[in-house]
C-alpha cells in the first residue's frame, strides 16, 4: 500500500487498485494539492477542449494530437516542477482523464476553488 502525504489529508493507495472513479477521485485531489498545479490542470485542459473543438470545426484531426500533447504538458510541469510527484496518469490513464475533467467542471462551476 502507497501512502500519499499531502496538505489534502493522508490518502493510501488500494493495494489491488482502485475499482472506481469514486474511489479514485479522492486519491487524485490528493495529488493535485498544490495550487499551481491545479491551475495548471485547469489550464491545459481548457486549451484542450478548445483545441479540440477548432480541430472537428476545422476538420484538422492533426490538432486532437495537439490537444493531447499540450494538456499533459501543462499537467506534467505542474507534477514534476510544483507538485513534486508521480502523475496518476501513470498508473491509472483512465480514471486520471475522466478526472481531470471532473475537477475542470468543478472549477469552471464554482464548486471547487480555482
Amino acid at each position: 500500500m502507497t501512502i500519499v502525504n499531502h496538505n489534502y489529508s493522508l490518502r493510501a493507495e488500494p493495494e489491488g487498485g482502485f475499482k472506481s472513479v469514486n474511489s479514485f477521485y479522492p486519491y487524485y485531489l490528493g495529488e493535485h494539492c498544490n495550487q499551481t498545479n491545479r491551475r495548471l490542470h485547469i489550464t491545459g485542459t481548457t486549451l484542450s477542449i478548445l483545441i479540440t473543438i477548432l480541430a472537428i470545426l476545422k476538420k484538422r484531426p492533426i490538432l486532437l494530437l495537439v490537444a493531447l500533447v499540450q494538456g499533459y504538458g501543462f499537467a506534467w510541469v505542474g507534477h514534476f516542477i510544483f507538485e513534486k510527484n508521480k502523475p496518476a496518469t501513470f498508473r491509472y490513464p483512465i480514471y486520471s482523464l475522466i478526472c481531470d475533467f471532473k475537477l475542470w467542471r468543478e472549477v469552471i462551476t464554482g464548486n471547487r476553488k480555482f
